[in-house]
């Protein structure tokens, strides 16, 4: 009764396996589609980017690294049909997959609808659009997001090593032996699960457990089952022991993504300065192509004037050759700044990350607001200037020490800007890394030792030991083992080299913490002059815009009255020209300059659609930010 059942049992467990074996094999193909896996990985990589968002800004913004079809260059390419090189130039998912590719889709994409913009319509931009439009197209903006990504991918894998670790392999082996007196055929299948972790102390453990199924397909046609499980554990004692040797791979990774953080929000705040600069000096140089064409009309109504008093006797013929001639430069100056201004226009578009054969506009508003903002700061100095020369004004007052009009000093903002900047920041958690690598270079001279263990119960079976029977778990009749392994170091060269090598590290990080100090300070200190010089520098050019309107007007009338000569009017006109094109460069230089001087300081905060949050620099909030 007891070998019947005992029989009955044994088939059970043989088709159990097998079983097993079948749902193991579906399970295995089904989860280890590429798409699976690649969504597996975007999701922890996302998890792991928000939780270092919290611990380094406090909040978790959305993060996404795929690009959607539906972008602005993609709608202006195929809109207003402009030449390209294929699908590559529409986007990843535009693509024809080739031979053997793992997805349905190029890179996992879903196609998106897209409504293509207008072919007949120019895209019109304001600032704060171009800003966002810059972080949604901007390649730089899309490379510096996959670096954090692949930050994050790292350190999924460097979690990974301290997680538990599951492994199964299954064998089929069919034997047909025909040396003996008798042959012997029969199968033998073999299942092993294992699973092992290592602990952050360095401690290592394993354990697996194996089942055999041996059939014979000869002879009495018998079959058994071998069972057989076994347990290991390693404990470093010297070298390769402790919390901090161990997990600092895990470290460096977890202050990777940290750093790449915060390298990507420097480049915002840099890439947002760089967008407003070169937003401001096309729309500057558009302002130029206006007052170059006018001055142009303007000259050619001269030279017309010219004519006509050197037909009636009143004006020599050698000054309306001058004014032909101006009429002709001026003419010039107006394709040339033409010419400039759609330079300009291409090298933004190509900023933002568009085509630059693209039909696309600039709100000229823009400028006009501007002009208007700093009216109130040109106005005071306007007054002064006119009534005659500043004697408070020398070149002392042109320090970055000056507390002049400005009210920042340098002292504060540098020292704000030591405090709060980006890659200041990184540079000295470098430091911090390179003294961890120290303490890692000095355990790697110590003895390894190391205390081993195992313990292991059951047995395997194979066609060669069908006779001797199944095998079973017996705890009781188990075979355990402790050990202790010392290798002496004789020779620790690449070890002793290797640590040198890491104070070497740590020497230049130190270094490149005072270059960046130096250079942080130089930064400050000249976004502060350009600051302070180009508030004087707009009241001056104000009050040289209202002299030069008064100069042209009144050279007017003396060439009408006969006391001035046509040089005198063309000087005039181009002493116009000058003097608003100046006013305006004075007054993007001054935006500019506050901007930057932000930027230095690390106070202009971006947000995740590419926009600026400035701040009111005045020496109350210096001062709060300080203490």
């Amino acid at each position: 009764m007891m070998r019947s059942l005992h029989g009955t049992l044994k088939k059970q467990l043989i088709w159990l396996s097998h079983l097993g074996v079948v749902v193991l094999l579906l399970w295995t193909i089904g989860c280890a589609s590429p798409a699976r896996r690649r969504e597996a990985a975007d999701r922890d990589a996302y998890a792991i980017i928000a939780r270092q968002q919290e611990a380094v800004w406090g909040s978790a913004s959305e993060f996404r690294i795929e690009t959607p079809a539906d972008t602005l260059r993609r709608r202006l390419m195929v809109g207003q049909d402009l030449p390209r090189v294929g699908e590559a130039s529409l986007g990843t998912d535009a693509l024809e997959p080739v031979a053997h590719w793992p997805e349905t889709h190029p890179l996992g994409l879903e196609p998106e609808p897209m409504n293509a913009f207008p072919s007949e319509e120019v895209f019109s931009l304001n600032m704060l659009e171009a800003l966002q439009v810059g972080a949604a197209n901007n390649r730089d903006y899309q490379q510096f997001k996959e670096e954090i990504f692949r930050a994050a991918l790292a350190l999924d894998v460097e979690q990974f090593e301290f997680a538990n670790q599951f492994s199964g392999t299954l064998e089929g082996e069919f034997t047909d032996d025909r040396s003996g007196e008798e042959d012997v055929r029969g199968w033998v299948g073999t299942a092993t699960a294992g699973v092992s972790r290592t602990l952050r102390t360095g401690a290592a453990l394993s354990t697996r457990i194996m089942l055999d199924v041996v059939q014979l397909l000869t002879l009495d046609r018998e079959s058994v089952y071998g069972l057989m499980a076994d347990v290991s554990i390693s404990i470093p004692l010297l070298r390769g022991a402790g919390r901090h040797v161990v997990t600092e791979p895990l470290t460096q990774a977890e202050r990777n993504v940290a750093y790449a953080l915060k390298t990507f929000e420097q480049f915002r705040r840099q890439y947002a300065v760089r967008v407003t600069r070169e937003y401001l000096q096309v729309l500057q140089s558009a302002d130029q192509v206006q007052n170059a064409r006018e001055n142009f009309e303007r000259v050619g109504v001269s030279a017309q004037r010219a004519r006509r008093l050197a037909e009636a006797g009143r004006l020599p013929e050698i000054q309306v050759d001058q004014a032909l001639q101006e009429e002709l430069r001026a003419r010039d100056r107006w394709l040339s700044a033409r010419v400039n201004y759609e330079r300009q226009l291409d090298q933004f578009k190509s900023t933002l990350g568009l085509p630059v054969d693209a039909r696309v506009s600039l709100d000229s508003a823009d400028l006009d607001e501007l002009l208007s903002r700093y009216e109130e700061i040109v106005e005071p100095r306007r007054e002064e200037l006119a009534a005659g020369v500043d004697e408070a004004f020398t070149a002392e007052t042109l320090t970055a020490e000056s507390d002049l009009r400005t009210d920042i000093p340098a002292a504060r903002a540098i020292q704000i800007a030591l405090q709060e900047r980006p890659d200041m920041i990184i540079a000295l958690g470098r430091v911090v890394d390179a003294q961890r690598g120290v303490v890692v270079g000095a355990d790697g001279l110590r003895w390894r030792a190391m205390l081993t263990g195992g313990a292991q119960a059951g047995s395997r079976r194979g066609l060669g030991s069908v006779a001797v029977g199944d095998s079973r778990l017996d705890p009781s009749e188990g075979r355990y083992s402790a050990g202790l392994e010392i290798e002496v170091p004789w020779s620790r060269r690449a070890a002793r080299n290797a640590y040198r090598e890491r104070f070497i590290a740590l020497d230049r990080a130190v270094r490149a913490v005072q270059e960046l100090e130096d250079s942080i300070k130089a930064e400050v200190r000249q976004s502060l002059r350009v600051l302070l010089q180009s508030e004087e520098t707009m009241a001056i050019q104000a009050q040289s815009v209202a002299l030069a309107h008064r100069r042209v007007d009144s050279t007017d009338l003396f060439l009408q009255a006969g006391r001035a000569q046509i040089r005198d009017v063309l000087e005039a006109e181009d002493a116009l020209v000058s003097a608003r094109n100046a006013l305006t460069a004075a007054v993007v230089t001054y935006r500019l300059a506050e901007l930057e001087l932000q930027r230095d300081m690390g106070i202009l905060m971006i947000d995740e659609t590419g926009l600026w949050q400035e701040r009111e620099l005045s020496a109350d909030f210096l001062q709060m930010e300080v203490d």
